[in-house]
């Protein structure tokens, strides 16, 4: 099980550049600027979602100032009654407790059965800012790299538009 010292081990395996913040927990992007951490645009905002049967499952990375319309959203993909997944599908798939949603989650899907959407905006930015794991801390580190960590463990990536 990958928590956040695992995922440092592996960033510094790969020689990863990467930013460490250790804070309070933030269970989301208010509690984040609460904090007073760097929340400008790439900092990652994760919706854990399962479609209307419970049989598939996605997790969608977008940037912290956009909402997404899920119905809107999965008619666009071909994707059915988009919901968000329970607590226990999220400790179950990606090994996550509530609040602490990021792409690393991926680590733990052994199964490689989540398929992964990213919000194109985050192609071409410097860095972006996810939890390794664990709400307690924040790294920032270049997409690319979090794009590849996803790939290499099997999970399937897709690159999307999500409007404003």
């Amino acid at each position: 099980m990958y928590n956040k010292e695992e995922v440092r081990k592996l960033l510094d395996k790969k020689g990863i550049a990467y930013e460490w913040v250790d804070h309070e927990a933030a269970y989301t992007i208010d509690d984040m600027v609460r904090l007073g951490l760097d929340t400008d645009l790439d900092v990652a905002k994760n919706l854990f979602l399962r479609d209307g049967k419970g049989a598939n499952h996605y997790l969608i990375v977008l940037r912290a100032d956009k909402k997404v319309d899920l119905k809107t959203f999965g008619k666009t993909l071909g994707l059915t009654r988009l919901s968000f997944a329970s607590e226990e599908r999220l400790e179950k798939y990606l090994g996550l407790k509530k609040g602490a949603v990021t792409p690393l989650g991926i680590l733990n899907d052994t199964e490689r059965s989540v398929k992964v959407f990213f919000d194109k905006d985050f192609v071409g930015v410097d860095r972006i800012g996810v939890h390794p794991n664990d709400n307690t801390a924040s790294i920032y580190l270049a997409p690319k790299d979090v794009f590849d960590i996803i790939k290499e463990h099997g999970n399937e990536l897709e690159i999307v538009e999500i409007p404003r």
